[in-house]
């Protein structure tokens, strides 16, 4: 019987893992330079948790299931339902507003393909009871400064908000479901099918004749202008491009002025209710949405207060494929600085304590365990990268000495037992 991964997943050995970690970590730090604290949601929660933001439909999308209780459970889908329940139960008196941010794994049942997966990873952040849309500019600056730090090129972000198309929208007395039915076309970019579906909820010529135009708008800042002259008669319309101008000004503050201004995002989720923003990277074919996010009320969705919040989230595994794709090569560090070598059967126990003492000094150190000859270790150490060898023989340790082997450039001299940590240490950290 041939054991197989399930359909969907993937395996991540050590060098793969080596770069994820270091661009979770990179990421993190900057979360956290923004002030923003991790939490942890768990891997499955009630299932109706996610069917009352997305709808029963939502079912044969997800992997879900009864637990031996008969309770309808599910893997979670995405993180944002759950953390408006952590604040629903447990953060509705904590002082606004609140910063967190989160990275795990989400499950979908959807059919595999290049850049979609069953199990994939999110890394995002949720800002609770903050002002738009001054939240808004702090995380599109983040998610900026994020990619900044990675090194990633040619990266777009694209800003929007969807009060513009739903100010349009109420003004012809279109109902919230219709609204939603044709947000979720427009975050299709289908235009026929958007057409259609204007034709079917008989919105006036007029109106419909806007919407088409607008959600093929997209450009730099000065397109406002033409924006507002196309919808000078819907005010509700008119009050959502004011927040959009005004969130580009703030962002000039953030020190942030690189941006496409693009009314055609929709994002496609009903509790979005103002500014949008989408981040594309070319070169990853349908897939190259890399994050999104905006400004949104899911709390009264599940029977909260209106509380205005904000919100988005990296598609952790695009982000690594962009940059597989432009080859950006990280400074990640050696797995191992030292390895510790001893020479014959009669020194290991000797070579064990090196290591230990290189250990807790907080070197990365690997030590022989299976019996091999110098040779043939001295081939393993230099393959797993280590920088140093430590060579523990019966001469040196009557003197009180180990040998350092330099691997770079093969120069070896002899150092007391009690100095090896502290040498190597130097060495290895010299700016400690």
């Amino acid at each position: 019987m041939e054991l197989q991964k399930p359909r969907g997943t993937r395996d991540f050995l050590f060098e793969e893992m080596k770069e994820r970690k270091f661009v979770e970590n990179t990421m993190r730090k900057v979360f956290e330079t923004y002030g923003y604290q991790e939490i942890k949601t768990p891997i499955f929660e009630d299932l109706s948790l996610f069917t009352l933001k997305s709808g029963e439909g939502i079912i044969e999308e997800i992997y879900h299931f009864q637990d031996k209780g008969g309770r309808d459970l599910a893997l979670r889908p995405e993180l944002t339902a759950p953390v408006a329940r952590i604040y629903l139960n447990q953060l509705q008196k904590a002082p606004k507003p609140i910063k967190m941010y989160y990275f795990g794994s989400c499950f979908r049942y959807e059919r595999p393909q290049a850049g979609r997966f069953r199990q994939f990873w999110q890394l995002g952040c949720e800002l609770i009871g903050g002002k738009s849309p001054d939240c808004q500019a702090e995380i599109i600056a983040l998610a900026a400064q994020c990619l900044e730090e990675l090194n990633l090129e040619d990266y777009q972000i694209h800003l929007g908000n969807l009060g513009i198309l739903r100010g349009i929208l109420n003004q012809d007395g279109v109902s919230a479901d219709q609204q939603d039915q044709i947000m979720a076309i427009v975050d299709k970019g289908d235009v026929e099918e958007l057409k259609k579906l204007l034709k079917e909820c008989k919105i006036g010529e007029k109106s419909g004749h806007i919407l088409l135009e607008l959600v093929g708008m997209q450009g730099p800042q000065k397109i406002i202008d033409d924006v507002k002259t196309i919808i000078k008669d819907y005010p509700d319309a008119l009050e959502s491009l004011k927040e959009l101008e005004e969130l580009l000004i703030i962002l000039e503050s953030f020190g942030f002025a690189d941006y496409t201004v693009n009314l055609g995002i929709a994002r496609g989720l009903d509790y979005y209710t103002g500014c949008v923003f989408e981040i594309y990277v070319e070169g990853l074919g349908a897939q190259k949405q890399i994050s999104g996010g905006g400004t949104y009320n899911l709390i009264e969705v599940f029977g909260g207060d209106q509380v205005e919040s904000a919100g988005f989230a990296f598609g952790f595994d695009r982000v690594m494929e962009a940059l597989k794709n432009q080859n950006t090569k990280q400074p990640l560090k050696n797995r191992l600085e030292v390895f510790v070598a001893p020479i014959s059967s009669e020194t290991k126990l000797n070579a064990f304590e090196i290591a230990q003492k290189l250990r807790k000094k907080g070197i990365p150190t690997d030590v022989e365990l299976v019996g091999r000859k110098l040779k043939k270790i001295l081939s393993f150490a230099d393959n797993s990268g280590a920088r140093f060898v430590v060579l523990v023989g019966a001469r040196d340790l009557e003197n009180g000495e180990v040998t350092i082997k330099d691997m770079e450039t093969g120069n070896q001299e002899q150092i007391p037992i009690e100095r090896v940590a502290d040498v190597l240490d130097n060495r290895i950290n010299p700016s400690k």
